[in-house]
């Protein structure tokens, strides 16, 4: 479960033109980044260790990340 950042400021920073998107798309484009995440990072790293999870979703808050409709 994410506490920090909250799950609305999430689905509200996804969202276009003041229309938050659904939970569903904020799960999707959390899940592919954190692949994405996951595959950049050598299994082996040393020091602190994020989860990939919330990695994407301070992105998302910060809105570096945003969800495109094809």
């Amino acid at each position: 479960m994410i506490n920090q950042p909250p799950v609305d400021l999430l689905i509200s920073q996804l969202g276009t033109d003041g229309e938050p998107v659904s939970r569903y798309c904020l799960c999707v484009v959390a899940a592919k980044r954190a692949r994405q995440i996951l595959e950049q990072v050598p299994s082996s790293s040393s020091g602190e260790v994020l989860k990939e999870l919330a990695v994407a979703s301070r992105e998302i808050a910060d809105g570096k990340i945003k969800c495109v409709k094809d």
